[in-house]
């Protein structure tokens, strides 16, 4: 695949930084970006390369991480940000391998219309536009981010 556009990288990393930012000093987990493996099937395995990840320390516990492989441990958060050449469906998919996977709450920025997705299962999904604010109590408490702020 080739790599995503140069804007999809800035909007990536704005997110990881809001979450980074909240984290700090808090001491409930750890934030990945750059399309970290995580590993949704087994038996064929099916590793997904997840925009930013957000995993407690109840399911990835603090300490020393391993330097190479994947983990195998899903995350409570995946964050997706959508590219120009991503089409919905395929978005989609993504999303249900990553809630059947047990990832507890998707989030789907969308550049084009600056505005958040966010997907739990067995519920409607949520749609956040530039000016609403995301809160996710459920993986991280006390979470607030305008949506407007992935994409300035």
């Amino acid at each position: 695949m080739p790599p995503n556009h140069t804007y999809h990288g800035y909007a990536c990393g704005q997110a990881y930084y809001f979450i980074r930012l909240f984290l700090e000093g808090k001491n409930l987990g750890r934030v990945f970006s750059n399309d970290s493996g995580v590993i949704t099937e087994r038996n064929p395995d099916s590793v997904r390369g997840v925009d930013v990840a957000y995993f407690s320390y109840e399911r990835l516990p603090a300490g020393e991480l391993a330097r190479k492989g994947y983990y195998d441990v899903i995350p409570d958060l995946a964050i997706e940000v959508r590219s120009p050449s991503d089409r919905w469906r395929s978005v989609l998919e993504k999303v249900t391998e990553y809630l059947g996977a047990g990832v507890t709450v998707v989030v789907v920025f969308d550049p084009p219309t600056s505005s958040a997705f966010v997907y739990r299962a067995d519920q409607e999904p949520q749609t956040f536009g530039p000016d609403d604010t995301l809160r996710l109590p459920d993986v991280l408490p006390g979470f607030e981010l305008v949506v407007r702020r992935v994409f300035e």
